[in-house]
């Protein structure tokens, strides 16, 4: 292993497979933003109807909780590369069709959920084997960079790629589609490029057990388990994000501009955040730093709920994101190096069913508080709740709490 002062001063650029890595992982980032902008708009004005929103998002997250664990055993059984490839060029030629029937005008509302479908349940495939590809593409000392440099691109995608997809918009949703189809392309070019050359775990047939072997193996790695379940009550109970519209309107009294600054402030908080991680190697304390960093995140809650001024309520989301930015790296960075190659795949499919489940419990959980208590309180019960569950697993996880490094020094 390298020592900290040539890690620190190794850039991560001068390894071109995690270049070509994050190229498809920002170039594919964008074009998903800005499909899923125009998406929207084209079904909504196809049909005129707000249910058919909502079904977007329900042809969206049915595969991702109804796939992720067989993804998870592919993603462990396969060449991981490929199983991305695969999965992206089946995206591509899903939005190439979208583009094609769009510009000769016979699209209708089957046939765009149709398609969304299977962008969706191809990204679910993908998802563990991209995840589970990191470790393998820089040195181990560099992979708290390499995720903070990724998640940066992942801010950036989510802060502009809308706003570019909603502008190309202007010029029509098929423009939108070639656009996104141009950069997914891209992505699938990297991808190819990538020199993964780890030879792929054994092949075992999909069986109960080790299509579940990921919900055992994190059940007895305590630190695992606590990293895990500390991201889902955190996301779970920090959802004052969905509220956002009537913080806006009816709190800070300010317009759809607003509306936009609150939207973008956590995104700008985290980019910022990454970009300095990206450069920084977390070497001591990181179980400290990251219930911190948690902490933080529920503090700024707080302080978001409480406030009644446009400019402190950035403030607070500013700095939201940027504790979920560190929590994110660290969280992200020790459930990789704490889990062997040959499980990372069915591990991050667990992983990101918590995630998945705990974005739209949190949401739902954010807007029923609201209804009964109002946005404000129920926003500072969940930046409160943050903080309980922080203290309960401090104490719940104590070796997690005494962790020094990434790496497991066990």
């Amino acid at each position: 292993m390298p020592s900290s002062s040539s890690a620190a001063a190794e850039s991560l650029f001068q390894h071109r497979s995690f270049v070509a890595f994050w190229l498809a992982r920002t170039t594919s980032s964008f074009a998903f933003q800005m499909l899923s902008i125009a998406v929207g708009w084209q079904i909504y004005a196809v049909t005129g109807r707000a249910l058919d929103l909502g079904l977007i998002g329900l042809a969206q997250f049915l595969p991702a909780v109804l796939l992720a664990l067989p993804a998870g055993h592919i993603a462990d059984q396969f060449d991981r590369r490929r199983v991305v490839l695969f999965g992206q060029i089946t995206e591509w030629v899903a939005i190439m069709a979208l583009a094609g029937l769009t510009l000769a005008h016979r699209t209708d509302e089957a046939v765009i959920l149709g398609l969304i479908f299977i962008i969706s349940v191809a990204r679910t495939l993908e998802a563990p084997s991209l995840q589970s590809m990191l470790p393998a593409l820089v040195p181990l000392s560099l992979l708290s960079r390499a995720t903070a440099a990724n998640g940066a691109s992942m801010q950036t995608a989510s802060m502009l790629g809308p706003a570019l997809g909603g502008f190309l918009y202007v010029a029509g949703p098929g423009v939108v589609y070639l656009t996104t189809g141009a950069l997914y392309l891209i992505s699938v070019l990297m991808v190819s490029r990538l020199r993964y050359e780890k030879a792929p775990p054994p092949r075992a047939p999909a069986t109960f057990a080790t299509v579940f072997a990921g919900v055992k193996f994190i059940r007895n790695r305590p630190d695992v388990l606590g990293v895990i379940s500390l991201d889902l009550f955190a996301v779970l109970l920090g959802g004052a994000t969905a509220l956002l519209p009537i913080f806006a309107k009816d709190i800070l009294h300010t317009g759809p501009w607003g509306l936009g600054l609150l939207r973008g402030a956590p995104a700008v908080g985290g980019l910022l955040v990454g970009f300095w991680l990206s450069r920084r190697t977390l070497e001591r304390n990181v179980g400290m730093i990251m219930f911190a960093s948690v902490a933080g995140f529920g503090v700024a809650t707080v302080a978001f709920a409480l406030s009644t001024h446009l400019g402190l309520s950035l403030l607070a989301l500013f700095l939201l994101g940027g504790f979920d930015m560190v929590s994110v790296v660290i969280r992200g960075s020790l459930v990789q190096l704490d889990t062997p190659d040959e499980m990372r795949g069915r591990v991050s499919a667990v992983n990101s069913i918590f995630i998945n489940t705990s974005n739209q419990l949190g949401e739902f959980e954010s807007g029923m508080l609201a209804a009964w208590l109002g946005a404000a309180p129920a926003a500072l019960v969940g930046g409160v709740g943050t903080l309980i569950v922080v203290g309960l697993w401090m104490a719940l996880f104590p070796g997690l709490r005494r962790r020094q490094r990434l790496h497991n020094e066990t």
